[in-house]
């Protein structure tokens, strides 16, 4: 399985945990195989200075392969599109890729909440 986690380095998984997934520079992408990570890479987020379309990140993230993306932070929209892609977002987590990685496995993160007011995609609740 592929974790995505939106950043604010390049450095793996010692990169801290953006608090908005939109508007980090690097996305970390994670792949862990029976609870032990198989692969770790850094990738730009091409969107970082200017938001194009709405849904292109939640896109490119989906075409990574990801199937959970993390960060501390996410607007409404951005978890929309990904309920609809089938990725599923959590937020409200703070720290290094490592120990949001070492929480998610331990199976102690599991929420989505957006940034401002406003209920939830009826598929997440």
């Amino acid at each position: 399985m592929r974790i995505a986690f939106a950043a604010d380095d390049d450095r793996g998984l010692d990169a801290l945990l953006s608090q908005h997934f939109g508007r980090c520079p690097y996305y970390i992408l994670v792949d862990v195989e029976g609870g032990e990570v198989r692969k770790v890479r850094s990738i730009r987020n091409p969107f970082y200075h200017e938001h194009g379309r709405p849904g292109q990140v939640p896109e490119l993230i989906y075409g990574q392969g990801a199937k959970v993306i993390i960060a501390g932070g996410m607007g409404r929209r951005a978890i929309d599109f990904f309920g609809r892609l089938g990725v599923r977002p959590i937020t409200g987590v703070s720290g290094t890729v490592r120990e949001v990685l070492e929480a998610y496995l331990r199976g102690e993160l599991a929420g989505v909440e957006p940034c401002d007011e406003g209920p939830l995609p009826e598929e997440l609740q």
